[in-house]
């Protein structure tokens, strides 16, 4: 099975091959204000091990915008700390094992949907059910049965965050029609949230999960969220889990349908394992094949293309002197597509991700970086790759589906998504 070759994204590739040209430092522009990329696992491991010289908040506010002013993506120091502790606990593996019948209902509602002979993009498919598993699993049905209007009023938002950080700072200045559409849709996200908080406060339910957790919960130096913590965690947990896991996981259908039997081969073992019956907690780590496909995607199709630190200090790798005030941007998409740590890297290969396989090797935290690494690793990490495996093993036991000839360019840097979207014929069902 190595007849599939991953869509390019010539962004990632132009770094790859400055890499191999200039190495692991490549400066660019003049004195604070310009940009070092630091590139390969070395690079990786010297950002992770430095979280205290970096700036999140002056790194990443353009994502406020969507987010908020306190989500922990654009949390500095003590305050992302203390945030985190708070988040964490409910984003653990024992969690979200409970979530799993969550996430088996989220997608069977969309396949329910289908009908053979139907030609549909199954990335916005996917978009639909993750965005609904994520807002059920983490804070019920309450917000649940919002998950449809938060995409609508997330998106114009979500847009906002594409443009370059200049075209957004200006448009806020400006005061574009595109600004005044995201900041009305966010007035309506937020409104809408307060709501959900405010209700959950006053009557509480057994299923609001998380948002309990939230609300009465207690951090490092016994510290509780506000209202407006509470609702920025929401709100960014939701965005964040639906925006990178769908376009993952449209890559690992794409993917799937492309290499020469591997639907079939996917398909076989979650029947082996499964039988008819959806997966449930313990059943993920017998699929190794589909746990393959899972990592293999993210290797390939890293959310992130590259990601960035605002230097705030001085700092010095491999004899080069990095300036404060200076972008520092990193690359999972550069680290994992190189030969050194992954033999045939444009291959997909699942077993590589087999203990069992002679092709295993166990990669450093440094080399895999699909949710970043140190103390701002992606804090939903296994959620994403749990949703991921879940709806695959779905797809694979209910579906038989085909990909017609077409054009796939992959897009964006912070959430790696195919465009215009995945075509795929439905062929078969299994109801």
């Amino acid at each position: 099975m190595s007849a599939y070759r991953p869509v390019r994204y010539p962004p990632g590739e132009a770094l790859l091959a400055l890499y191999r040209w200039r190495g692991p430092v490549i400066d660019s522009g003049v004195g604070r204000r310009g940009y070092t990329y630091l590139l390969g696992p070395e690079a990786n491991k010297f950002v992770f091990a430095n979280a205290d010289a970096f700036s999140w908040r002056e790194t990443f506010e353009n994502l406020a915008v969507v987010d908020g002013p306190t989500a922990l993506i654009v949390s500095d120091g003590d305050d992302h700390r203390r945030r985190r502790s708070v988040v964490a606990p409910g984003l653990r593996h024992r969690q979200i094992q409970d979530y799993l019948q969550t996430m088996v209902a989220s997608i069977d509602v969309v396949i329910d949907g289908w009908r053979p002979g139907q030609r549909l993009d199954i990335y916005r498919q996917c978009r639909s059910a993750v965005r609904r598993s994520t807002a059920a699993s983490l804070f019920g049905p309450r917000m649940a049965v919002h998950s449809d209007f938060l995409g609508e009023q997330l998106q114009p938002l979500l847009d906002m965050t594409h443009r370059l950080p200049q075209v957004m700072q200006l448009e806020r200045r400006l005061s574009s029609p595109g600004w005044r559409r995201a900041m009305a849709a966010r007035t309506r996200i937020n409104d809408l949230v307060d709501a959900q908080i405010g209700a959950a406060r006053a009557q509480p339910r057994p299923d609001d999960h998380m948002l309990t957790m939230l609300i009465n919960g207690r951090g490092d130096e016994d510290y509780a969220l506000s209202d407006n913590e509470i609702r920025d965690a929401v709100i960014s947990l939701i965005t964040a889990g639906y925006e990178t896991t769908s376009g993952a996981l449209a890559w690992a259908i794409h993917t799937l349908l492309s290499l020469p039997g591997a639907w079939d081969a996917a398909a076989d073992e979650v029947r082996r394992a499964l039988g008819d019956r959806p997966p449930a907690a313990g059943d993920l780590e017998q699929l190794a094949y589909l746990n393959g496909v899972v990592h293999e995607t993210l290797r390939l199709y890293p959310p992130g293309v590259i990601s960035a630190r605002k230097v705030i200090r001085d700092l010095s790798f491999d004899g080069r002197r990095i300036r404060a005030g200076r972008l520092l941007i990193f690359s999972p998409y550069v680290t994992h597509r190189l030969p050194e740590l992954w033999p045939q890297p444009t291959e997909f290969r699942p077993a590589r991700w087999d203990p069992r396989s002679p092709d295993y090797r166990r990669p450093a935290p440094y080399e895999f970086i699909p949710f970043s690494g140190g103390l701002h690793r992606c804090i939903g990490a296994v959620m994403a790759t749990t949703e991921m495996t879940v709806m695959l093993a779905r797809l694979l036991a209910r579906t038989t589906l085909r990909l017609p000839p077409q054009r796939i360019r992959a897009h964006n840097l912070a959430a790696l998504s195919p465009s215009p979207g995945v075509t795929v014929d439905v062929v078969g069902l299994d109801r």
